[in-house]
């Protein structure tokens, strides 16, 4: 094929070809590097998106296709063989559609970062994630098709290997199906957002802060400091406790006071604690009542919440009510219980004792 290509151009013809493919290529590179400074310059004066995209698309360039078309150009001052244009055409149409591909994935990057740029910052977790998954999906589909392309035109019958992919591939997927199922859990995580990044999550016995949603793992920082990693489809299969999307903590607290407490002061007690909730500015106060008769006290229960799901505010406020009430069972005489356990002891059993009994009169109580 070569010495064909010899005998059918004279030396003129072959200079004249390679002076044209230099000629063109540097006519395309200069192209190239003007009309982007020239879009650059324009993005920098708008606030449009149209220009910023057009300049990160032809950023994508590669000087392969600059190259590829300096030489196609060429090659028509040339007179080939048959089988020869053949392949230089095809050669072209091949870079022609891997240069559309890099186009094709640049701009799709570009328009997921410009999309899930814009929002509140609370979602900034959330739009993070899903960029990261479907930039990946998205660049997957476009190079399958760019291969698809590139076989055709290389004269492969693509519908055939299709078919015959399809028919590998189901055994492909019985054997990877964890890992198969592993990336359509991480695409529905991405689509149904049940957990963004930063949220506090708990799985079971597991919790922490997610850090990372990938492919086939999610990451979770436990508040003992180590790292968790969960796999995608074992993950969706649990029940998710998802803490970071509490509008307000709902928080119940018991507490016992002796049983020589006058009835005056038990039905004071729901006062005093309402007092003590309502004074909180981050909590809103529910109910508080006695709510029965324990082994050791009169118990009371009580129902506030915090209006901030923030676990250490809601730490915060409980230490202040705590206080409050200290304080104010201190000034009406209230007293806390305590497990306490009385022994009566039976005279008649024991003779002796009753007069030592009743001389020192004891009351004999063991704290436990």
């Amino acid at each position: 094929m070569l010495r064909q290509l010899i005998a059918n151009n004279t030396v003129t013809d072959l200079a004249y070809a390679v002076l044209a493919a230099a000629a063109f290529i540097l006519l395309l590179h200069m192209a190239r590097r003007l009309v982007l400074h020239r879009l650059e310059r324009v993005a920098e004066k708008t606030e449009t998106v149209i220009d910023d995209f057009l300049v990160e698309v032809l950023s994508a360039t590669r000087v392969l296709l600059v190259g590829a078309i300096g030489l196609y150009l060429g090659s028509h001052f040339l007179t080939l063989p048959a089988a020869l244009e053949k392949w230089v055409g095809r050669i072209f149409v091949i870079v022609m559609v891997l240069q559309l591909g890099f186009w094709a994935s640049r701009g799709l990057i570009f328009w997921l970062r410009n999309h899930f740029s814009q929002g509140e910052e609370e979602d900034q977790g959330a739009r993070a994630m899903t960029l990261s998954l479907l930039s990946f999906f998205g660049r997957v589909v476009i190079w399958v098709l760019v291969l698809l392309s590139m076989l055709d035109n290389l004269g492969i019958n693509v519908t055939t290997l299709v078919a015959s992919l399809g028919i590998g591939g189901i055994a492909i997927a019985l054997a990877a199906q964890n890992i198969l199922g592993d990336l359509f859990a991480s695409l529905t995580i991405a689509i149904d957002k049940p957990f963004v990044i930063g949220d506090f999550i708990i799985l079971g016995a597991e919790m922490g802060t997610v850090e990372h949603v990938g492919l086939k793992t999610t990451r979770l920082r436990s508040l003992s400091g180590e790292q968790i990693i969960m796999s995608n489809n074992d993950l969706l299969q649990s029940r998710i406790h998802n803490y970071k999307r509490m509008a307000e903590r709902r928080a119940l607290f018991a507490i016992g006071v002796t049983y020589d407490t006058p009835a005056e002061k038990l039905e004071l007690i729901p006062k005093l604690i309402e007092q003590a909730v309502t004074a909180q500015a981050d909590a809103r106060f529910d109910r508080a009542h006695f709510r029965g008769f324990g082994a050791f006290s009169l118990d009371f229960e009580t129902v506030y919440y915090v209006r901030k799901p923030d676990y250490n505010l809601f730490m915060d406020v409980q230490q202040a009510i705590n206080l409050q009430l200290v304080r104010s069972f201190a000034e009406h005489a209230i007293e806390f219980a305590f497990p306490t356990q009385t022994l009566h002891l039976n005279h008649s059993a024991i003779p002796g004792l009753i007069a030592t009994a009743e001389t020192r009169k004891p009351v004999v109580e063991s704290v436990g």
